[in-house]
């Protein structure tokens, strides 16, 4: 459970780096960033989103559960304003774009990696 936590961090700081080649107002310092903010929201996805989920039930149910993607981006400008500015999202819009193609760039890379991984067992 450990590996594929750890492999996950991994994979969303790469994903962080492509967004961060992608816009030019999103900005990250460096890999070790991308490997701290990753481990930031995967803190924030596990205490702060459920709490935001619940919150924002009806909404996110009145929108099919597009909602979510701004739930996704409020946890990233959380992240930024906690990493100060070796990371640095320049608007809300930007953040909820980030969010649609972080959120895609992960299904494609846990997608690739997981049936890497079930072809070599």
């Amino acid at each position: 459970m450990l590996k594929r936590w750890l492999l996950s961090i991994l994979l969303n700081a790469v994903a962080l780096i492509v967004v961060d080649q992608l816009f030019a107002n999103f900005y990250l310092e460096g890999f070790g960033t991308a490997l701290l903010a990753s481990l930031i929201l995967s803190i924030l996805n596990v205490i702060i989103k459920p709490l935001l989920i619940i919150f924002t039930l009806p909404i996110t149910f009145l929108t099919l559960g597009l909602f979510l993607f701004v739930i996704n981006a409020i946890t990233l400008m959380i992240t930024q304003g906690l990493l100060g500015n070796s990371f640095v999202i320049d608007g809300f819009g930007l953040a909820i774009l980030a969010a649609i193609i972080l959120s895609l760039l992960n299904l494609l890379l846990n997608r690739l990696i997981r049936d890497t991984v079930d072809l070599n067992r």
